[in-house]
């Protein structure tokens, strides 16, 4: 019997594992992380099984193990590889014309430079079935927190660091990206108002604070004040 391939692990995931498997509590993203995994498992439950389905840059492919059993799912990273995830760039990716019927993009736009992001969505494009289904996750550099602070200082609030995210956008500018690669944006979901004074406890205590952290995703779902959305495209 032949031994499995070694994992392959770059960039964060060698310095940090595989640390989507059990997520820290008190990671300050983890609350918005667990409703964009809630969000994205209710959009999986609904496919017929055997659905072909892409996850383009899966990270350690969480999600790609968790429905292997159901759905013909797929994971590619460029960062990560085993014998679950392809190691590939989804600015080239390894598929032909038409491969799959679904696809998933999850918090992975904004790690690339404003050039490549284009790229990525065409070859997304270019890999699913005409009538064909993306999921994007992406942060919105436009969130409530933001541009209260554009309107008093003059500057929006980056997601993250330039380095982690070099291709921060307001989430429109993302949606503008997918219609001139040829989708049509079907459904937006807003994850984490980011309303001032609150955002700030939860980001500090994301433990003690994701009941809060949800309570305020139900009352204020405006994508657009909405530090994360989740967006349905369609592939003309």
């Amino acid at each position: 019997m032949s031994a499995s391939p070694p994992v392959l692990r770059r960039g964060e995931y060698a310095a940090r594992g595989d640390y989507h498997r059990a997520p820290d509590p008190s990671w300050d993203y983890y609350p918005t992380y667990v409703a964009k995994l809630a969000a994205v498992r209710a959009w999986l439950d609904q496919l017929p099984p055997a659905t072909r389905v892409l996850d383009a840059g899966c990270g350690e492919g969480v999600l790609v193990e968790e429905y292997a059993n159901r759905l013909a799912i797929e994971g590619l990273d460029a960062n990560y590889g085993s014998p679950r995830v392809r190691s590939g760039s989804i600015t080239a990716l390894p598929y032909g014309d038409g491969s799959f019927d679904r696809a998933l993009c999850l918090d992975v736009l904004e790690h690339l430079p404003f050039d490549e992001q284009p790229v990525a969505l065409a070859e997304l494009h270019r890999v699913l079935k005409p009538g064909g289904e993306l999921l994007v996750s992406v942060p919105n550099l436009a969130h409530l927190q933001s541009r209260i602070h554009f309107l008093l200082l003059g500057r929006l609030i980056r997601t993250a660091s330039e380095s982690k995210h070099p291709g921060d956008r307001p989430v429109a500018e993302y949606v503008d990206l997918a219609t001139r690669a040829g989708f049509a944006l079907i459904r937006r979901r807003g994850i984490f108002p980011t309303v001032p004074v609150l955002t700030r406890a939860i980001r500090r205590n994301p433990r003690a604070l994701l009941p809060l952290h949800r309570w305020l995703s139900r009352l204020l779902p405006v994508p657009g004040w909405c530090f994360l959305n989740v967006l349905t495209f369609r592939k003309h």
